[in-house]
């Protein structure tokens, strides 16, 4: 660990001296990538002074530690040991800062939620997880643009694609992906009865033009009058635009904005993401199961959690992870399964590099 310490101090050293050069500060794309990989240097690098000033202080604390005199005898020995407990809590941290960082982590997200096993039932659910995504967004100051709502009559939708916007929103809710399962009485059941519905959502990291290109030959683009709420627009104009990317089959679609060369935008920002989670998924199967994330991050199959509403219960079935808060992870409280979560991937992910 400490070769890989020195080298990263090393190579941010090297970053430092490239960033001051006229032609790298001419060239946006190369200073921004250079600058986003300073930002992941510089807590290793941080971290690294550290652990080397603690070593120098366990020495010292040692030859006090060692003192004729019996008061600096046990202020070394309490300083070498609170020393050993800082420096064990450093070294943990390292560890995880050292692995692989997910290249996606930093950028806004699509989220696509669909009602699906239930009925209305299933769709006022999916409406649910949506106002549950929303309040978390607002909660960490992100910013939310609808993509595309599909309403149902008995409220909640069957369909409804938005963004989230702000750094590190992949990092936060990239395994939200999956079938989330609700236990509750329903409005429209007289007798009382638990049913079980399910909705699926998925998280699609926003990916840039350069990163899938897409042949416009490949898509068939589609416009259309929007419908729902959207004032004066609504059915006078064909503001609406539905794309299907004919090699692979993947249709997306659009009617929030006024404009359909915004919609048309927006478009190809989701066609982008899905055929790019469509390549991983791909990558992943390729790999084998042994080397994929082991929490997931794209099985719509995969049930993920269950909402126990008559107990107020939330459980993570890939991690196991049970709290008594329903009622305030609904309202966007999600740090603690999110948390849990990532606590989780960075161990197997540390397991994973020890073996």
């Amino acid at each position: 660990m400490l070769k890989r310490l020195e080298a990263t101090k090393e190579r941010l050293q090297e970053i430092d001296e490239e960033l001051l050069k006229e032609d790298v500060m001419k060239d946006m794309k190369k200073f921004r990538d250079l600058s986003k990989e300073r930002s992941n240097l510089a807590p290793i690098v941080d971290n690294y002074e550290k652990y080397l000033k603690i070593t120098s202080d366990l020495k010292d604390a040692e030859v006090m530690s060692q003192d004729s005199d019996p008061e600096i005898s046990q202020f070394g020995k309490d300083e070498h040991k609170r020393l050993l407990d800082d420096e064990e809590k450093l070294v943990e941290e390292t560890k995880i800062l050292l692995l692989p960082k997910d290249p996606n982590d930093d950028k806004n997200i699509i989220v696509e939620i669909r009602g699906a096993v239930g009925g209305d039932e299933a769709n006022i659910f999916a409406g649910d997880l949506f106002r549950m995504y929303v309040r978390y967004a607002e909660h960490m100051g992100y910013k939310i643009q609808m993509i595309d709502e599909y309403p149902c009559e008995a409220g909640g939708y069957s369909l409804v694609s938005f963004m989230i916007k702000g750094e590190g929103a992949y990092s936060r809710l990239k395994f939200e992906s999956g079938s989330h399962r609700v236990q509750r009485v329903p409005k429209t059941e007289a007798s009382g009865r638990i049913h079980t519905s399910t909705a699926t959502v998925l998280v699609m990291p926003e990916v840039e033009e350069i990163e899938v290109e897409i042949n416009m030959n490949d898509v068939q683009v589609d416009t259309y009058h929007s419908q729902g709420a959207g004032g004066q627009n609504v059915n006078k104009t064909e503001s609406a635009v539905r794309m299907t990317h004919i090699p692979t089959g993947v249709v997306v679609a659009c009617q929030t904005e006024k404009s359909q060369i915004q919609n048309r935008e927006i478009c190809l920002q989701m066609l982008r993401a899905k055929i790019y989670a469509m390549r991983q998924e791909e990558q992943e199967a390729k790999i084998g199961n042994e080397r994929r994330l082991k929490i997931g991050t794209g099985e719509r199959s995969e049930k993920i959690r269950t909402y126990n509403y008559p107990q107020n219960r939330i459980t993570d079935h890939r991690i196991g992870f049970t709290v008594q808060k329903l009622d305030r992870v609904m309202e966007g409280e999600l740090d603690e399964i999110l948390d849990a979560l990532i606590h989780y991937d960075q161990e197997m992910k540390m397991l994973g590099e020890q073996e």
